[in-house]
């Protein structure tokens, strides 16, 4: 068939190599994230694809770019299949469906990564500048276009790479992105150069500016490092139920998962607390609407003589409609409601369908309760020794819920999950990771209490300075150092992922006028 007569690469006339080097480059990236995190292969996991691309068309660097993408993409989100058909009760050929789907959606952007460098690379533009820059605007892309979804972006590889990553408290996670892509193009000049038996031209610029960038991010990293940390302290348990997710919801099983929470409360306070925080949902009841579990959750904190924390669906009336809420409620030790906090971003299909009313046929994965209705205004929290700002769930991948926390006050960042989704798998570790650019770009701690675990302690250089086991029932003591959260990425967000989005628009735009003048 000739495909180019239909707008589409010709696939036959892509050697077999160079898929070989397109699905290297894949297995090299998933590679790069939890688990099993050898972090070092992001910064030379596009070479194989770099290889692959060179010399072709855009279309055909498009396509290998999708073959990178659907490797990489398949092999770190495999656990989908576990949520889809464990918990979702779905049979394996819709899973493989809506997996396949997704990957094949976030394969996208890779694959127009490689045809844009092609493309402008044609015109001109190196390679050393052009896909650093349009790396980091797809990624910023991808990060709200479809509600968003900024999961396994480059930089989340180098998490505990501590000097390396203190500097997303300007640029977000997005600056790392950049100095990866970065580093990639360099080492293929370097092995393109080294084998060249004609123009042997190695690329000293490029090495030098990247040299550079690498070591003003090593010492913008040693410094914040060093730089003394705040003096106010509060102290916190972080309790780990392990309630299993077949039974969350099972009203027979109610009574004993607040008392397995209450028990592990009593362990953890034996010193002291400031404030416990129980996991998303930990009280599968309406707190509002049932007196008698309400009074018994009051009574919880003056026996422990600490703030409480804990997730519970809420209800409200508006406008006449019943809306559910996936909220957080504050107790005072006196029992007193301090707050609640709402979840503002949604999982699609999660905790609500979208276009549900064309879609009759699909339902959401999530038990217990109708539609999620998001909350309708961020709400930190005051515990009296300081305010928190409380991220439900994968809210804690959203860098700009985090940021709207810190700006309205929040000096700690608590993020209540329930990973229990995920099995074994790698996913509990990548939403770790992704926690720790969270506490890094606000410079405020961020706690976690997890269903099943990972439930960690994250200060606020990105230290996890501790993390419980996996399906284990667990708390977890701290004395954490409460943030200022005055940095330039708090105040002003992604305005490095911006300028690189506009300098892609120049680039290509400012080419295609040049070519056709």
């Amino acid at each position: 068939m000739d495909y180019g007569r239909f707008g589409l690469p010709d696939f036959k006339a892509v050697p077999r190599r160079d898929y070989l080097l397109a699905l290297l480059s894949g297995i090299l990236l998933a590679l790069s994230y939890p688990k099993p995190a050898l972090s070092a292969l992001a910064w030379f996991a596009f070479l194989p694809l770099f290889l692959a691309i060179g010399r072709k068309t855009p279309k055909q660097a498009f396509l290998l770019g999708m073959v990178t993408g659907l490797t990489a993409f398949g092999g770190i989100l495999y656990w989908i299949n576990i949520v889809v058909t464990t918990y979702g009760k779905l049979p394996w050929a819709v899973s493989i469906l809506v997996f396949s789907l997704l990957v094949a959606y976030l394969a996208l952007y890779p694959a127009i990564a490689a045809c844009l460098t092609r493309f402008v690379e044609e015109r001109g533009v190196s390679l050393f500048i052009s896909f650093p820059i349009i790396w980091v605007s797809l990624e910023y892309i991808r990060a709200w276009l479809l509600t968003g979804f900024p999961w396994a972006l480059l930089g989340h590889t180098q998490y505990r790479t501590l000097p390396l990553i203190q500097i997303a408290d300007i640029t977000g996670v997005y600056g790392l992105s950049f100095l990866i892509a970065m580093a990639n193009v360099l080492f293929y000049s370097l092995l393109r150069a080294a084998v060249s038996k004609e123009n042997r031209v190695f690329p000293t610029k490029e090495a030098t500016i990247f040299i550079c960038c690498l070591l003003l991010t090593l010492g913008y990293g040693f410094y914040r490092l060093n730089a003394l940390p705040g003096k106010d302290t509060m102290k916190v348990a972080l309790i780990q139920g392990n309630i299993d997710q077949s039974v969350k919801w099972d009203p027979a099983y109610m009574l004993s998962t607040v008392a397995t929470y209450e028990k592990l409360s009593r362990e953890a306070c034996v010193n002291g607390a400031d404030l416990v925080v129980w996991p998303e949902s930990a009280a599968p009841f309406y707190f509002q609407l049932e007196p008698r579990m309400a009074e018994r959750l009051r009574s919880l904190p003056g026996e422990l003589k600490s703030c409480l924390v804990f997730g519970s669906p809420a209800v409200e009336r508006e406008h006449g409609e019943i809306r559910y809420l996936n909220s957080a409620f504050l107790l005072s030790p006196s029992g007193d409601v301090l707050g609640r906090s709402d979840k503002l971003h949604l999982v699609p299909f999660g905790e609500y369908v979208p276009l549900a009313r064309f879609l009759p046929f699909v339902h959401k994965m999530v038990e217990g309760i109708g539609d999620f209705s998001p909350g309708s205004r961020l709400m930190p929290l005051n515990t009296g020794k300081g305010e928190i700002g409380i991220l439900v769930c994968f809210e804690g991948i959203f860098p700009e819920l985090a940021r709207d926390y810190v700006k309205a006050g929040s000096r700690l960042l608590v993020n209540i999950t329930n990973d229990a989704w995920f099995g074994r798998s790698s996913a509990p570790y990548q939403h770790l990771s992704i926690g720790v650019f969270r506490a890094v770009e606000n410079r405020v701690p961020l706690v976690r209490a997890a269903n099943t675990g990972i439930t960690a302690v994250i200060d606020s250089q990105g230290h996890v300075t501790g993390a419980t086991a996996l399906f284990q029932q667990a708390y977890l003591n701290s004395e954490i150092r409460l943030g200022e959260g005055r940095t330039l990425y708090t105040r002003f967000g992604d305005v490095f992922a911006r300028l690189c989005l506009i300098a892609s628009l120049a680039i290509l735009f400012s080419r295609k006028s040049s070519s056709s003048g």
